[in-house]
């Protein structure tokens, strides 16, 4: 049985995909408020775990995250360097790529979200509050060059996903 922390951010997951697939129409223009919305909205959802959550599951049981946790934080660090270029077709792409994965992780049988309920399950409403009352996080324009484009694939790879598969152009030099 999931719990509310599960429930939660799970819900959340699903908001999250839904304004993902809402900003690009079928003819694959962008609806740039949504997609603001959405970059906004996973910035949020990744510091409330990254602050909040899987502090405070450190902080109950030092080993409850071992084994997930490393590849959590690289996922998310992926995650948000594919929000710095523009959303081009190959950024959608891979971010749409890795949320499928990611979200498995957390979500899934034995993830995050679930070892999360098991152990702070006394303390599950003073997290979800603090979660609640999170403040937004503050978004800066996307930017588009060959150093962030570089960056990101870089933290792709840190991630053990294949930038290629995704975005065009490999890692220039940097100049």
């Amino acid at each position: 049985m999931e719990g509310l922390l599960c429930d939660f951010l799970s819900r959340d997951h699903a908001r999250l995909g839904e304004l993902l697939a809402r900003s690009i129409t079928a003819s694959g223009a962008l609806h740039a408020d949504l997609y603001r919305e959405f970059r906004a909205g996973l910035l949020h959802h990744i510091a409330m775990e990254e602050k909040i959550l899987m502090p405070a599951v450190r902080r109950q049981d030092p080993v409850a995250i071992e084994g997930i946790e490393a590849q959590i934080r690289l996922d998310h660090g992926a995650l948000a360097a594919l929000l710095v270029p523009p959303p081009t077709p190959g950024v959608i792409a891979a971010l749409r790529a890795i949320l499928l994965k990611h979200n498995e992780r957390e979500e899934g049988h034995g993830g995050l979200y679930a070892r999360a309920d098991g152990v702070l399950r006394e303390r599950v409403e003073q997290i979800l509050e603090a979660m609640r009352a999170a403040p937004p996080v503050p978004v800066a324009p996307t930017v588009d060059n060959p150093n962030v484009l570089n960056a990101t694939r870089r933290a792709l790879l840190r991630a053990g996903y294949r930038p290629e598969d995704y975005l065009d152009n490999p890692i220039a030099e940097e100049g």
